[in-house]
């Protein structure tokens, strides 16, 4: 294993690979300097004397600029350096790109569930949704009725842990006694059959919004929902309305036109103020959602070629190392699947900037280019506006390991897009309709990116953390690889993938990428379900235009 890394031959700063210290001789060709400070794994360090004002750079882009002077083989800290990106403009299209050898994938398939549409579900699920936040509480209580009688209720629970704590309290255990207790874990219990074979889950989504904000904001919100309702993992839908808000049952169902003229899928749609009484309003829910799941049933697995993958391209809690183990991993899956004829959706624009050039350029046209570049201009003087700018996106572990401003970070997470032209630039919540790479005008924050992917069409998200982070999605498999193997090592229960194994030298990018796609590929058939499905992480935020970074 090597100790740093220059990422491109123009970078004037390496990236420790493991811990150096104050001292360690750096030979790096042709030349040898000792460490001015410690650098912790993941951080960088400069492969110059930089004055104040100088120009940093890495992945061959402008990230940063000196606030002071920085002598050769001194760490680049937030207490040297400040954000920097360069300027951008409508440039001459550079579409010309490396396909990478899909030879081991040609002619493969996976098994999924195909639509009248077109489009092929990884999985097969039914919605419970709110128009608004108000009917939130009868969510809830149709959630109660349903999931574990029909047998989707996951059977890991802690209530015997509960029960080994109420047991010490009865027998006049102190606080200091039971936090020194040890624990038995709980037994698994044998969850419910399921009625319903051919159906994965009943999913309720919940959320805060519908009414009280802007009329834009529940016209998101329908859009939104309507993405859900369509997408190939969605069998059908069960919708509550309270009736008085915004969002209106008319605007979703011309949302849903949008995405799909000829839609079909049983969705049903009750209204509490005219039905009137809860119980009313429950039971017509409860037999109707019934009599669905019996139609949705009828859908089985039948083989789909690996072009009807829709990939959404996601990160956080993201490292120094993300942006050369598991994006690039990502971004060579990316490619394939492009070559394929697929699709991929890469999101989060503040987390684009300082590459828009590069992204703008590989636009199939100038109008593209010219979309991409105004959403960015638009989002971050929005940001700015709000008394934060792009430059403010990383966060507090970003910044603790290694990304220590927004132009290093997005460097490095634009790399899970791969070099393949931007076919499509879409404004949330677009459809994503084009194969190709798909940029989606996202926050950077991972849940509400995540939620908007698949909001588009995502039938699998690929979602690389340096941190861990637990996020997945209602509808489509949420598959967590890991950047480094220490935190694969520490976090079992939530990561699937180890990218770790490209900054130990035991696997290049092109072997991490085919390993990545065999495995979207079981998932894809329903042969493997990640960690996400079987932990329910069924995180669901809708973006509120403007408010997020």
């Amino acid at each position: 294993m090597h100790s740093y890394l220059k990422i491109h031959k123009d970078d004037n700063v390496l990236v420790a690979l493991r811990d150096l210290e104050q001292g360690t001789v750096i030979d790096f060709e042709g030349q040898s300097f000792p460490l001015i400070d410690r650098v912790a794994a993941k951080h960088k360090f400069t492969l110059t004397d930089l004055h104040a004002d100088d120009s940093i750079y890495m992945y061959g882009v402008l990230v940063g600029k000196a606030t002071k002077d920085i002598p050769k083989g001194g760490l680049v800290s937030t207490e040297n350096i400040h954000h920097a990106s360069s300027e951008f403009h409508l440039g001459k299209r550079k579409l010309n790109w490396h396909k990478p050898d899909t030879s081991k994938f040609d002619g493969r398939t996976f098994m999924g569930y195909h639509r009248a549409d077109g489009s092929v579900g990884t999985a097969n699920y039914w919605l419970v949704i709110p128009l608004v936040f108000c009917e939130n509480r009868n969510i809830q209580v149709m959630k109660e009725a349903l999931v574990d009688k029909l047998g989707y209720k996951k059977a890991k629970t802690y209530e015997s842990e509960v029960d080994q704590l109420m047991s010490l309290y009865q027998a006049g255990k102190s606080p200091q006694e039971i936090l020194q207790a040890d624990m038995q874990a709980s037994a698994e219990k044998a969850a419910n059959k399921r009625l319903f074979k051919n159906i994965d889950g009943i999913k309720f989504l919940t959320h805060d919004l519908g009414c009280g904000g802007t009329q834009q904001d529940s016209q998101a919100l329908c859009g939104l929902l309507a993405g859900y309702i369509t997408h190939p993992n969605v069998a059908g839908a069960t919708v509550l309305s309270l009736g008085c808000q915004h969002a209106q049952g008319h605007i979703l169902q011309t949302e849903i036109a949008k995405r799909d003229p000829a839609f079909s899928k049983p969705m049903i749609i009750l209204e509490q103020q005219k039905m009137g009484t809860e119980r009313n309003l429950l039971q017509h829910a409860l037999k109707q959602t019934f009599t669905g799941l019996m139609e949705a049933n009828q859908n089985e697995r039948r083989p789909a070629p690996l072009s009807k993958l829709c990939i959404g391209l996601e990160c956080g809690g993201s490292d120094g190392f993300s942006g050369i183990s598991a994006n690039p991993a990502l971004g060579y899956v990316s490619d394939i699947l492009v070559s394929m004829g697929g699709s991929v959706i890469l999101s989060e624009f503040p987390e684009l900037c300082g590459v828009e050039q590069e992204l703008s350029d590989r636009c199939v046209d100038e109008d593209t280019a010219k979309r991409f570049m105004d959403l960015m201009i638009t989002y971050n003087k929005r940001a700015e506006d709000g008394g934060s700018g792009f430059y403010a996106n990383p966060s507090f572990g970003n910044i603790k390991d290694g990304l220590i401003t927004d132009a290093i970070k997005s460097a490095g997470a634009a790399k899970k897009g791969g070099t393949s032209p931007v076919t499509a630039v879409l404004d949330y919540p677009e459809k994503a309709s084009k194969p190709g790479l798909n940029l989606l005008c996202t926050p950077g924050s991972d849940v509400e990116s995540t939620t908007a992917e698949v909001g588009s069409g995502a039938n699998v998200v690929l979602f690389t953390t340096g941190l861990g982070t637990p996020t997945g999605n209602p509808v489509a498999p949420v598959i967590k690889l890991s950047t480094n193997s220490v935190i694969y090592n520490r976090m079992p229960d939530i990561i699937d993938i180890n990218c770790g194994t490209i900054i130990e030298g035991t696997e290049t990018i092109p072997q991490a990428g085919e390993r990545i796609l065999e495995y979207v590929i079981q998932v894809a058939n329903g042969e493997i379900q990640p960690k996400a499905v079987l932990l329910e992480q069924d995180d669901f935020i809708p973006w509120k235009r403007g408010v997020s970074l």
